[in-house]
Formats: C-alpha cells, sequence, structure tokens
C-alpha cells in the first residue's frame, strides 16, 4: 500500500516520486481547495469572528481525486509550500479528508531536488495551528476589510471599487509622494569644477570646489559663483595635499524576497509578478539535461537571510576549485536579516546545486529563466566569496584661498566583484602622479547651474524597498499588492514610476479622512507584527481580530452619517479630442476595465471611445501612426492604426530616431543601457548596441 504525498504545483510530481520511488502516490492539490465563500462576509462576528469555509468552486474533481487515493493510502503526507499559505491549505485538506492536525502528517520541502525531498520526508511533523491561525487571521482581516469597506465606496465613489488592507497603504504612499513632488519647490546653486593635468600627464582629471577661506562652499546664485571664479582666475593651482590608502568593499547578501524583486526591476526591468512567476517555476523544478526534472532554486519567498552550513561548504569548495583560495574570506560569511519582523523559517534565497551553472542549466530554460538562475546563483556564490580590495588616492589643491578635492581608485584584487556587483561605483579617474608642491596644469574651470530635485516617484524596486523596511507587507504579497493596484485603476505606470490616478487620490483622501487606521503605516505594520506574534503563540487571533474590528466599526457607522447623501467625484482627465457627435470635449474617465475617451457633455451625449495612445515614429510596414496597445494581460505592445489590414505588432518600443540606411522608425529592444536600436522595416537589417555608446 503506498503512502499518499499531496504538494502544490503539478510540477512538483515527477521530481518528488522519482526520488521517492515506488512506495509513493504523489498528487496536486493546486493551490487552496477551500476559502470564505464570495456571495457573502463568511465570517461571525457576533460569535467570536469564527469562519465559514467553502469548497472552492471548479476544485470537485481535485478534491474526490485526493478522498480517492487518501482512502488507499497507506500514510498521508501533506507537503504544501513552506509558508502561512502553504500551512493553511494542509490543514484544510486535513480537514476535508477528516485528518486530526495533530498527527504527524505535515512536511515541508525548501528545495526540490533528492537532498530537500529526503530531507522533508524524513522529519514529518504536527501541522503548526500558530502558523494557520495567522494566516486565518490575515485572510479574515482582509475579508472584513473589502467586503465592509468596498460597498461604502461603491455608494460614495463609484461602483466596481475595491479597498484592501494594505493595498490601500500602498496607494496611500504612492499618493502621499506624488503631493510631495507636486509641494517641491526647486532651489538653485551652483557647483565649480576644474579640469586639471599633472606635470607629465596627458589626460585631464576632475577637481571639485570644497571650500573658499578656509569655509564650506555653498554657492546659491551666478553672482556668487562668477565672484570665486574671478578670484581663481589666473591663480595657480598647488598640490597642498596628497593621500594614499586602501578600502575594502564587502559582496551583497543573498537575494530576499524583496531584494530579489529590486534587483530584477533595475536590471532587466520586470515587474514582480513576472520575476514571482520565473522564480516559481525554478524552485518547483525544471527538466535540465542529463539531472531530469528538477528545482534549481531554494523557496523563493523569504525574507531571511539565512544560508545552511552545507550550501557554505559548497560554495567554499567551488570556489576554491574554480577560482582559487585567495577568493576565500578568512571565514564563512552570515548576514543578519534586517527589521523587527523577519521570518527565518527558510533560508536566503540561493540555488540548489552550487555546480549546476548558469552556462549548464541554459540549454533546459528560457530566457527569462536563465536571466532569474544566473543572477541568483551568482549572488549567492558572490556572497560567499573575498572583498574587493581598492587603491584610493586623492588629491588636494590651493589656488588664491580656494580648495579644490579630487579622489580616485583602481581596483588591485576583484575579489567577489568577479562574478557580481550590486551596483557599480562611480567611475572614478585615474590620479596621476603627483608630488606635494607640484603646480598644476589649468584645462578649463566652470561654473555649473543645479537645481534642487523633489523625491523620486516610487517604482516597484523602491516601492517594494519601502514595504520591507516599514514592515507592511509580507514576501508573500509584495508582487500581488502592485498588481492589484495597477488593475484596480488606482496607480499606473509612467515608464518605471507609479504615477496615482486621480481614482486613487480620491479615494485615498477619502480613506485618510473616515478610516485613517486602514491607510496608516505605523497601524498596518503593528498588524503585521500581531500577525508575527499569532504565529509565534504569543498572541490569541481572536482577539486581535476584536481589537480591529471595534475601532473599524466605529469608523465605518461615523462615516457613513458624515457622508449621508453624498457622493465624491472623480475629476475627469481633459483631452484636445473633440466628439463628433455634439461638439464638446472629451475627456479620459476610469471604468471597470480601465481608461477611456467619454464626452464632457455626458448625460446629455453618451458618446465613448476606445482610449488611444499614439506613439512615436511611424509604422515601418505602411507609414501610418504607431499606436500604444496592452494584451489583456495588461502587458503593453505596439502596433499599426490601420491593423488588421496592416499586420505590424512588435513587443520593441518605437523611438524618434530614424534608420541611418532606410530612414524608417527605430525600436528600441531591452533597456536603455543595455538594449538596442533595431530597424523593422523588411529589407532593412539595421542595428544599433546602446551598450557600447
Amino acid at each position: 500500500m503506498s503512502d499518499l504525498i499531496i504538494v502544490e504545483s503539478p510540477s512538483k510530481i515527477h521530481t518528488v516520486k522519482s526520488t521517492l520511488g515506488s512506495g509513493y502516490d504523489v498528487v496536486a492539490c493546486v493551490g487552496h481547495v477551500r476559502d470564505l465563500p464570495k456571495s457573502k462576509l463568511g465570517v461571525d462576528i457576533e460569535h467570536n469572528f469564527e469562519p465559514t469555509y467553502v469548497d472552492i468552486k471548479g476544485k470537485e474533481k481535485v478534491i474526490d481525486d485526493i478522498k480517492k487515493r487518501a482512502k488507499k493510502a497507506g500514510h498521508v503526507y501533506f507537503a504544501t509550500d513552506p509558508d502561512r499559505e502553504g500551512e493553511a491549505i494542509s490543514w484544510h485538506l486535513a480537514t476535508i479528508l477528516g485528518f486530526n492536525p495533530s498527527e504527524k502528517n505535515r512536511i515541508t520541502f525548501n528545495e526540490i531536488t533528492k537532498t530537500g525531498v529526503e530531507a522533508g520526508i524524513a522529519k514529518p511533523r504536527q501541522i503548526d495551528m500558530n502558523i494557520v491561525n495567522a494566516q486565518q487571521t490575515r485572510r479574515i482581516l482582509d475579508r472584513i476589510v473589502g467586503y465592509k469597506l468596498s460597498p461604502f465606496l461603491w455608494r460614495k465613489v463609484r461602483k466596481g471599487l475595491s479597498a484592501g488592507r494594505v493595498q490601500s497603504v500602498a496607494v496611500r504612499m504612492i499618493v502621499d509622494r506624488e503631493e510631495e513632488i507636486k509641494k517641491f519647490t526647486p532651489e538653485e546653486y551652483w557647483s565649480i569644477e576644474a579640469k586639471l593635468l599633472g606635470k607629465s600627464s596627458r589626460k585631464a582629471f576632475t577637481a571639485r570646489l570644497t571650500a573658499v577661506d578656509g569655509k564650506k562652499a555653498e554657492l546659491k546664485t551666478k553672482d556668487e559663483t562668477d565672484a570665486v571664479l574671478a578670484k581663481i582666475d589666473g591663480g595657480d593651482f598647488v598640490v597642498t595635499a596628497l593621500r594614499k590608502g586602501t578600502r575594502s568593499k564587502a559582496p551583497a547578501a543573498p537575494f530576499s524576497t524583496a531584494s530579489l524583486l529590486q534587483d530584477t526591476a533595475q536590471r532587466y526591468n520586470f515587474n514582480s509578478r513576472r520575476t514571482m512567476n520565473i522564480a516559481q517555476e525554478l524552485y518547483e523544478g525544471v527538466e535540465i539535461e542529463g539531472l531530469g526534472a528538477v528545482g534549481l532554486i531554494t523557496y523563493m519567498r523569504t525574507d531571511s537571510l539565512r544560508i545552511s552550513d552545507e550550501a557554505k561548504a559548497s560554495a567554499a569548495q567551488f570556489i576554491t576549485d574554480n577560482y582559487g583560495t585567495q577568493y576565500l574570506p578568512e571565514k564563512p560569511r552570515n548576514y543578519k536579516s534586517g527589521g523587527n519582523n523577519v521570518q527565518d523559517a527558510h533560508e536566503a534565497i540561493r540555488p540548489t546545486m552550487i555546480e549546476l551553472t548558469p552556462e549548464r542549466a541554459k540549454p533546459s530554460l528560457t530566457n527569462d529563466q536563465y536571466k532569474l538562475y544566473k543572477l541568483i546563483w551568482s549572488r549567492f556564490l558572490a556572497s560567499q566569496m573575498a572583498d574587493c580590495i581598492m587603491d584610493t588616492q586623492s588629491v588636494t589643491a590651493e589656488v588664491n584661498g580656494c580648495t579644490f578635492k579630487a579622489s580616485g581608485f583602481a581596483v588591485r584584487f576583484d575579489g567577489f566583484t568577479v562574478l557580481y556587483e550590486e551596483s557599480k561605483d562611480d567611475d572614478s579617474e585615474k590620479i596621476p602622479i603627483l608630488a606635494k608642491g607640484d603646480v598644476l596644469k589649468v584645462k578649463s574651470v566652470d561654473g555649473i547651474q543645479h537645481f534642487t530635485q523633489p523625491p523620486a516617484r516610487y517604482t516597484e524596486a523602491t516601492l517594494i524597498k519601502a514595504f520591507k523596511e516599514y514592515g507592511i507587507a509580507r514576501p508573500s504579497t509584495y508582487a500581488t499588492t502592485i498588481t492589484t493596484i495597477l488593475q484596480r485603476s488606482y496607480v499606473e505606470r509612467e515608464g518605471k514610476q507609479l504615477k496615482p490616478t486621480a481614482l486613487g487620490e480620491v479615494t485615498t483622501e477619502l480613506m485618510k479622512e473616515h478610516f485613517e487606521d486602514i491607510v496608516d503605516v505605523d497601524f498596518t505594520a503593528q498588524m503585521e507584527s500581531n500577525l508575527d506574534d499569532i504565529e509565534l503563540g504569543k498572541a490569541d487571533w481572536h482577539e486581535t481580530l476584536k481589537n480591529f474590528y471595534d475601532g473599524f466599526d466605529k469608523s465605518l457607522q461615523q462615516a457613513e452619517k458624515d457622508l449621508d447623501g453624498k457622493r465624491v467625484r472623480v475629476p475627469d482627465e481633459p483631452t484636445d479630442q473633440i466628439c463628433e457627435l455634439c461638439g464638446k470635449p472629451m475627456v479620459i474617465k476610469i471604468g471597470k476595465y480601465g481608461k477611456f475617451l467619454a464626452c464632457s457633455g455626458f448625460p446629455e451625449c453618451t458618446n465613448t471611445k476606445t482610449l488611444v495612445i499614439e506613439a512615436p515614429g511611424k509604422c515601418p510596414y505602411c507609414g501610418k501612426k504607431l499606436l500604444q496597445k496592452k494584451t489583456q494581460r495588461g502587458k503593453k505592445y505596439f502596433g499599426c492604426e490601420d491593423n488588421p489590414s496592416c499586420e505590424f505588432m512588435t513587443w520593441d518600443t518605437p523611438t524618434a530616431e530614424i534608420c541611418p540606411k532606410c530612414g524608417s522608425t527605430l525600436f528600441q529592444k531591452g533597456s536603455a543601457k543595455t538594449g538596442k536600436l533595431l530597424c523593422h522595416q523588411r529589407n532593412c537589417d539595421y542595428e544599433k548596441d546602446l551598450s557600447g555608446e
């Protein structure tokens, strides 16, 4: 009689089954099997917030199949993902199958490899009800907020709106940042740079003014700058101080979920959902030539930076064999996970087999899988390597009471940078060999005008960094939170930046006025901390829900009174287009499926149109306009306005640049730093590599 193992994803079945052999039957539950009902609240607020769970519609066949297999099995193991959601899924499965959660039938796989599977099956444990209760509390909190607050927004703002405990805070952060930008007043300031040469050098280096007559240089106007330039004019730049030294640069820690999402956004312009989907594929298993189906990385939803001793030893051996002992640090590196709410149940994200190099795996991977695997592999291995050692040099020069300084460095030993750098140091100029008292040749001295800059809008990378710093979300919710606020048109992308829509601004203002706790960063962070306490057995989940609901219900009742008979208007975005039916201007409105054009004369005129965004350049096939479009999943592409008569479509971004060979529009493929410009005219093969610019 076989033992039954229930995993979440079908892609794990082959690896688990082939590892454990014929004595085991493996089946996938494909995520959650039970949840709160969609048609009603499903939470008995009057009776200790007890939830009512129902089988998820569409999962009937999966549940029946699992029940049949469980009846035939000698033992049943619940091997769902090793996080809160996975623990809750195991508990729901145990309930459906009639198992006692106190039985030792819960196993977890930190990695889907032979080692990981064998380690998991060897240590069955009870389902951890503290973890289950933390998940239940989160789910009930989100249900209460969504079920109670969304209808309020329908009545007071617009039908179809939704509110969420974490998503509303995320929108507020983006709205508040936009307000800071709007209120920002630029201030003028100036700097002075000198291009200088040593006695025998041909290449100039840059020195910057730091002090005037012994006081810090703070130039606010052109007149002040011109006065200093006049003071310098004709004077000798004399070397007054030289300093040489060394500095060490340590490698970055291996990836957590947050840092992985940030790095892929910056390097590859991957959105968070795309990164997590690829990481899920690498974790669950990929068919690798010569190895079979195997998980390539450890579990990818983690905020821990811990690394197992076995992984450290494996990395040290690989570094020694392939780079030499000089690339090993004096002792294995340990990294501390920052913040107060770190869950340390899992390791950091790392490759499961360090000997499986990205190049060896490449033929078996998609392009996206290869990029992500190489990034994770390189960052982990670099995290266990020696420091990069740099020789530093600095020079101070004086001219008529004005102090100029320059600094540079040269790499003495590359260390971990042979593999991976989190960010490049500014290109530092090499300073020539100088001696104290040398008089430097002057190539130029220039005053440069600057203006202080407002804070930057959030990108996905910086928003996730803020989530991590404030403790308002967890690795499992980063991607879904951002995806949700974009899909619901509270926020839109402008390039890489996240910009609030008028709907997002109006809704946030309403929430700030009437539901301050829901959109308060500190309150949300405290709630996440409360969930952690429940998971650790330090807090009661019923009490946590009661404390939240008492305040929330009072706010909801008061808001209903304050806005009785009132509606909040979302301002329309004006356009220069004219309604062809009545002659009034068209405006941009936000509907259930995104933005559209509507006549400003509504309700007298009900004319609406699809919103068309014109792109730069012309169609390389027929010369007509190019339009920006979106797939059903929201991915941006470009096509001819004459589609379907003209079949031209591309993922590449049209630019204002013209092909030097045929005069057609050039398109950008990849990033502005590492991509290329292409000509899509049928008979032209022009390409221009941007990385070489």
